[in-house]
């Protein structure tokens, strides 16, 4: 029926487990993402999958982080796949991130992580193509305020 499900489940979980820090949950979490993406009978094939599949998980996660009274949602473990050879350079990054907003840990999550589209992030935040860049922009910058103090 799809092709290319199954690359999309490890991204999904990956996003899932990004805003959840726990296996199991994301698991759950992704697979009720699929049912639902598979029951669902307004998504029609266009080529647009992804985005519809990260704005389904991310509803579901806070909505159970809603559920479950879960203050933060954080991205400490997207750094383990984001291919940093230097474990003190991956640490330090870690830290910085966990001093951003989770809006902004996210959309870097969704940007340079899982390599999702300016358009395709707009969509899955709600926000406009112009916003991301922006927010892209100073993310970046903060980012690398915060890197400085470590160096």
């Amino acid at each position: 029926m799809y092709t290319g499900l199954e690359e999309d489940y490890d991204k999904v979980y990956r996003y899932c487990y990004m805003k959840l820090r726990h296996r199991q949950t994301a698991e759950d979490i992704t697979q009720e993402t699929f049912l639902r993406f598979l029951e669902d009978c307004n998504y029609k094939e266009t080529g647009r999958r992804l985005p519809f599949l990260y704005t389904i998980a991310r509803n579901k996660c806070i909505d159970y982080c809603r559920l479950r009274k879960t203050a933060e949602l954080t991205e400490d473990a997207a750094l383990y796949d984001c291919g940093s050879q230097n474990t003190e350079v991956r640490i330090d990054l870690q830290r910085a991130l966990g001093k951003l907003e989770q809006e902004e840990q996210e959309l870097i999550f969704l940007r340079y992580v899982n390599e999702v589209s300016v358009n395709d992030i707009s969509k899955i935040m709600n926000i406009s193509r112009f916003s991301v860049r922006r927010k892209t922009q100073n993310c970046l910058k903060k980012l690398k305020s915060i890197m400085g103090e470590f160096y």
